[in-house]
């Protein structure tokens, strides 16, 4: 589902070039659920967002789904992203004038989906949010939010849910909460699952961790 050769990814910052990632390579079988550790600065995020085809790497290669995104343009990486992949962030980015349901929504309505609404509403209700479906993203607590996130990122059925840190800015017992609901969610869906994380606990919970140091890959088990 996802293969990674030799990801490097470097930026300029005036005369000189920092290099955030070096020579990251590893791959995740259809299914498999996936963590990446690392102090802060490690490059994790970068990593992930290269994965997902958010960025373009300074050398190496990433193959999504059997496509190599390199050789991909922007509105055909969005297009594989539409298709294939699902999203959840530390800070929720959910629409502001959107309703809950409506924030589900908008994945499915983007690809013309009749059944928007129903689809939505069957998820909202799976994460515990079918009486809170019409209530904005101020009117939910932080942990009501990412729920929110999460079923819109099943919403359109994914391949592969990239997950960056998603209980980063929760409490511990709703972090636990919603920790369940995304594996629960990720493998009644067959979904492969790429965590980003600091928790190592929660890393624990996947079945294979690799961790960063300095950009460069120290350590991958399973």
């Amino acid at each position: 589902m996802l293969k990674v050769q030799n990801l490097t990814k470097e930026y300029n910052s005036g005369s000189k070039s920092l290099r955030v990632l070096d020579d990251v390579s590893f791959d995740v079988k259809q299914g498999e659920t996936i963590s990446i550790v690392g102090s802060s600065g490690s490059g994790k995020t970068t990593l992930l967002g290269l994965c997902a085809g958010l960025d373009r790497a300074t050398s190496g290669s990433v193959e999504l789904n059997g496509k190599a995104l390199e050789g991909l343009n922007e509105d055909q990486r969005s297009a594989l992203r539409n298709e294939d992949v699902g999203f959840i962030f530390q800070n929720f980015q959910l629409i502001p004038t959107l309703t809950a349901l409506e924030n589900v929504m908008v994945p499915l309505e983007l690809r013309g989906e009749k059944d928007a609404a129903k689809r939505s509403m069957d998820l909202l209700v799976k994460v515990g949010l079918g009486d809170r479906h019409d209530h904005y993203p101020t009117q939910l607590s932080g942990g009501e939010q990412q729920r929110v996130s999460l079923a819109r990122a099943f919403s359109n059925k994914p391949k592969i849910l990239f997950a960056d840190e998603p209980t980063g800015n929760l409490d511990e017992e709703t972090s636990q909460k919603v920790e369940a609901l995304i594996f629960e969610l990720n493998k009644a869906s067959g979904t492969t699952l790429v965590l980003v994380t600091h928790d190592l606990e929660l890393a624990a919970k996947t079945q294979k961790m690799i961790r960063l140091k300095g950009g460069r890959v120290v350590d991958n088990k399973r």
